[in-house]
């Protein structure tokens, strides 16, 4: 069975329970994703189908090889695409429509994004060091501190944490719990924080071990 779909995040909200409770949930719209091409473990040495989701405006920023591609499949062109591995894929056809009505409340999910990027960034608030004393005089405020050896062997070892490129990474956030799906509408809430900012791109699948977050 098919236990991840593609969507977006689309933002963050809060909703109470019945007890009054307030949760902080993010809002998803998942799909509907459609099954563009099944691959089996005969002929590709694997069991999976690939998922396509939002369809294309201009058709003329697709290269001629993908529209090959989706021609083939029977398929419109599709801005995003995505394997997602199944047991057996001969219960679903190419061009068959997925929605989220496979994810229901109480599920527990994997949520896979791209970090927010935040640029070019020192040490403290890339990596959280503590920096120098604020007072006058001091000559060390925010700067990495010694990066090497003395003589010998006298190098920078790898994995040093220094200033650099921050976020825009791949991200999984696990474990989140479903607190509600409205189908007519392809929406997900899930309880906490996702990956990625507003009308990103997510990859949304069944935790592979699901267990309550504390």
């Amino acid at each position: 069975m098919l236990n991840g779909l593609l969507g977006k995040k689309i933002g963050m909200t809060q909703i109470f329970t019945s007890e009054g409770t307030v949760i902080p949930v993010t809002v998803l719209q998942l799909g509907p994703c459609v099954v563009v091409q099944k691959k089996t473990k005969e002929k590709d040495g694997y069991n999976a189908l690939q998922l396509g989701f939002e369809k294309l405006v201009k058709i003329k920023k697709v290269n001629k090889p993908m529209l090959g591609h989706f021609k083939k499949h029977n398929v419109e062109p599709l801005k995003y695409l995505k394997e997602v591995k199944v047991d057996n894929p001969d219960e679903y056809s190419e061009g068959q429509e997925v929605t989220v009505e496979i994810f229901k409340e109480g599920d527990f999910v994997d949520v896979q994004g791209i970090s927010k990027g935040k640029g070019f960034q020192g040490v403290i608030k890339r990596h959280g060091f503590a920096g120098g004393p604020a007072s006058h005089g001091s000559k060390f405020h925010r700067a990495p501190g010694s990066i090497g050896m003395c003589e010998f062997p006298g190098e920078t070892p790898k994995g040093r944490k220094m200033p650099g490129r921050m976020g825009g990474d791949k991200v999984t956030v696990m474990n989140l719990e479903v607190v509600k799906v409205i189908p007519d509408k392809n929406l997900v809430l899930v309880k906490g924080a996702v990956p990625g900012h507003n009308n990103s791109v997510v990859f949304v699948r069944k935790a592979i071990k699901a267990r309550k977050r504390a």
